[in-house]
C-alpha cells in the first residue's frame, strides 16, 4: 500500500469514527456528589411508596425515622386514577423543602419494564427546538393532580420558611418525575437553588432535552446500581445520538467490587457526558433486583405490586379535599416558629 491509498484510509477511518462515535457532551459543570445526603434522599424516595396516609401524613410509618426524622409535611397528594402519589414537606436537618414522586405501582414491575422497550419519543418539550421527550412520564407529573399540589406547597413553603433550598427525588418511574418537577420549578416558578437526585430512574428525552435540561438544573444526580435494568430503558442506541433517548448528567454508579470478605462497594461519580460507556452502560442492565435496593434501602412498596392501594383514617379527611375522581390531596400548616428554630439551630451546628 503506497502513501497516498494509505492517507485515505486514515481519513476514512477517522471519519467513520467520528461520526458513529459521536455524543452529547455538556460543559462540565458537575454538582458534586455527598454521599450522606443520597442516603438521606434515598430514604424519601423510599418513604413515599407507603401506602398508610395517616402514617405517612403524621410521619409516624416505621420508614418515617432515622435519618429522616423530624420531616413535615406541607402536602400529600395521591392521584388514585393514575396510582401516583407525592409529597412536599420541610427538613429541619438539610434547612430543605423536600419533594419525593413514588415510582410504579399499580402494575407488574415486569410489564412495565417490557413495556419500555418500545416506547419512543412522542412528545415535543415545551419552549425548546427539537427538544422531545417521553409522553407518559412528561404527563404523569403535568396532566395529573401531582404538578399542582407541588406547586402550592412549594408557594406555601416560601411564604413559611423563604427561598430555602428545595431538593427533589423520586426512585424508578418517580425519579422521571422529579426531573420534569425539578425543571417545572426553576423554569416556571422561577425557584432557586433547586437540586435532583434519583435513584434507578429510566431516560425521558433525547440530546436537545438533556441539553435544555442541564443549563436549567446542572445540580442534578443519578444514581444507577449494578445490573439496574431501568436506566438502560428506554433504549440508548449511539449509533443515532441525536434521536434516540439519552441521559443527562451526572450519574453515581454503585458497584460491588473485589471478592468474597474483600468485597466493597464503589461509588463512582461518572463523566458528563449523561451515558458514560464505564459506568452503568459497562454492564448489562438484566436486574430487577438491583432496581429495588439502593444504599441497603428497600424501594417499592410492600403490597402487592400489581394493586394500587391506599388507607386513610376517617379523621385525615379534616386536611384534605377529595375530588370527584377520588383522588386525595391533604394539607397542613406547620407552626413556622417551631421550623424556624430548627433551621436556626442546623445552621449554627451540624450540615450535611
Amino acid at each position: 500500500m503506497d502513501g497516498r491509498t494509505l492517507l485515505k484510509v486514515v481519513i476514512i477511518t477517522c471519519l467513520i469514527a467520528s461520526s458513529t462515535g459521536r455524543e452529547l457532551k455538556v460543559k462540565d459543570q458537575r454538582t458534586i456528589y455527598n454521599h450522606t445526603l443520597a442516603t438521606i434522599l434515598v430514604e424519601y424516595a423510599a418513604t413515599v411508596y407507603h401506602s398508610d396516609l395517616t402514617e405517612l401524613f403524621t410521619w409516624t410509618c416505621p420508614r418515617c425515622d432515622d435519618l429522616t426524622k423530624g420531616f413535615q409535611i406541607i402536602e400529600l397528594i395521591v392521584d388514585v386514577k393514575r396510582c401516583l402519589q407525592a409529597f412536599v414537606g420541610v427538613a429541619p436537618d438539610l434547612n430543605a423543602v423536600v419533594i419525593a414522586f413514588r415510582g410504579t405501582q399499580g402494575t407488574s414491575i415486569q410489564n412495565w419494564i417490557e413495556d419500555l422497550y418500545w416506547k419512543q419519543l412522542d412528545i415535543d418539550y415545551p419552549g425548546t427546538e427539537d427538544a422531545m421527550v417521553h409522553h407518559g412520564f412528561y404527563s404523569a407529573y403535568h396532566n395529573t393532580t401531582l404538578r399542582p399540589g407541588v406547586l402550592s406547597a412549594v408557594k406555601t413553603a416560601k411564604e413559611l420558611y423563604g427561598d430555602i433550598p428545595i431538593m427533589v427525588t423520586g426512585h424508578s418511574m418517580g425519579g422521571a418525575m422529579a426531573a420534569f418537577c425539578g425543571l417545572d420549578l426553576t423554569v416556571n416558578l422561577g425557584s432557586r437553588n433547586v437540586s435532583v437526585m434519583t435513584f434507578g430512574q429510566p431516560r425521558i428525552g433525547n440530546a436537545a432535552f438533556v441539553s435544555y435540561y442541564s443549563k436549567r438544573v446542572p445540580n442534578t444526580i443519578r444514581v444507577t446500581h449494578e445490573h439496574d435494568i431501568v436506566p438502560h430503558l428506554p433504549p440508548y442506541y449511539q449509533y443515532f445520538p441525536q434521536k434516540t433517548y439519552h441521559h443527562f448528567p451526572t450519574e453515581v454508579w454503585l458497584h460491588n467490587t473485589g471478592l468474597g470478605i474483600l468485597a466493597y462497594t464503589v461509588e463512582k461519580v461518572c463523566d458528563n457526558s449523561g451515558e458514560d460507556p464505564s459506568c452503568s452502560r459497562s454492564v448489562a442492565g438484566n436486574s430487577i433486583k438491583d432496581h429495588l435496593r439502593y444504599y441497603g434501602v428497600r424501594l417499592g412498596g410492600e403490597e402487592d405490586p400489581g394493586f394500587c392501594r391506599i388507607v386513610m383514617d376517617r379523621g385525615l379527611a379534616a386536611h384534605g379535599t377529595v375530588d370527584v375522581d377520588g383522588n386525595v390531596i391533604l394539607s397542613r400548616d406547620i407552626p413556622a416558629s417551631v421550623l424556624r428554630m430548627n433551621v436556626e439551630s442546623n445552621e449554627q451546628g451540624r450540615s450535611v
